[in-house]
């Protein structure tokens, strides 16, 4: 057992990755990593840290769910009015960074945002447990509220308002898009040599660019 924070360290051994190894498409080798992490058993292989910058300049980072790669980009649900919201909202740009642990692996991904359409945020939503989609009405959500009783309170109001109807989508609720022109894939490597894979965007190309650990 280590005796302080800076004695825990891991030697890393599982795999190596090369320029001729990946996919001249980011997003398919993404998807290649993201189905590795999935059959090896990866708890929750779409959790993924996003990172915005906030109004004053200041880096704001949170763990949230990718729910669907599609037109080119990574897509997540969220409250328009939340923190994170606002965020993306007046600066539309977010980086993305998955890791598996279990595999050596690290994803970081950089882009500007965009919002999904609401035909796609209506059918996301529409999919949800109806505990989640009454809580999308009941959260607003990063505001400062007194107590749990609180939200009980407007839970049970909520669930009496939508009892035998479908619950509609809230409108400050929505997804964003993360359309990515630069994706980085890491791999662990001994001695702290490890494998970058850097993917650029180059007007309609990817540039595949090898960097030092």
């Amino acid at each position: 057992m280590p005796s302080t924070i800076s004695d825990l360290r891991k030697e890393y051994t599982l795999n190596g990755l090369d320029v001729d190894d990946v996919s001249s498409d980011p997003l398919t080798q993404f998807r290649l990593w993201f189905d590795a992490a999935l059959g090896s058993g990866v708890p929750e292989p779409n959790a993924m840290h996003v990172s915005t910058i906030t109004a004053d300049g200041r880096p704001d980072g949170r763990i949230v769910l990718l729910k669907d790669i599609s037109a080119g980009g990574f897509v997540f649900y969220t409250n328009y009015e939340s923190r994170k919201g606002r965020d993306l909202t007046e600066r539309p740009v977010a980086a993305l960074t998955f890791f598996y642990p279990e595999l050596e692996r690290q994803i970081r991904i950089e882009g500007h945002v965009e919002k999904v359409s609401a035909a796609e945020s209506d059918a996301y939503f529409a999919s949800r447990p109806r505990g989640s989609q009454i809580g999308a009405w009941v959260s607003n959500q990063s505001s400062v509220i007194t107590d749990r009783d609180t939200l009980e309170k407007r839970q049970q109001k909520l669930e009496a308002q939508f009892a035998g109807q479908p619950i509609p989508r809230p409108p400050h609720w929505g997804g964003f898009r993360v359309i990515p022109d630069q994706i980085e894939f890491w791999q662990g490597r001994p001695s702290r040599l490890h494998d970058r894979i850097r993917y650029r965007k180059d007007g309609q190309d990817w540039l595949i660019d090898r960097l030092s650990p």
